[in-house]
């Protein structure tokens, strides 16, 4: 179920969020969902391992395509790469 919610944001840091979702095709609704969603599940998991700043900001800026095979692509990029 999706709630409204109303943020108060500098003007220039919502206009930098606005051109940065739209470069990556997704709406800013969904980058600070993502985010919340990181924030609240590492507070339940203290022990997991902090991401780097910049992996974290990477994280969740690329969709992969539903058919895509992650061990077949990994396995042709190493093939590629040692044969």
């Amino acid at each position: 179920m999706n709630t409204k919610l109303t943020l108060t944001i500098q003007q220039d840091v919502i206009e930098k969020a606005k051109k940065y979702a739209k470069a990556k095709n997704r709406s800013l609704s969904d980058i600070i969902e993502n985010y919340l969603k990181l924030v609240t599940k590492e507070e339940h998991n203290p022990k997991s391992k902090k991401l780097d700043s910049v992996v974290s900001s990477l994280k969740g800026s690329f969709k992969m395509p539903a058919d895509m095979d992650y061990k077949k692509e990994l396995q042709k990029i190493r093939e590629e790469k040692y044969l």
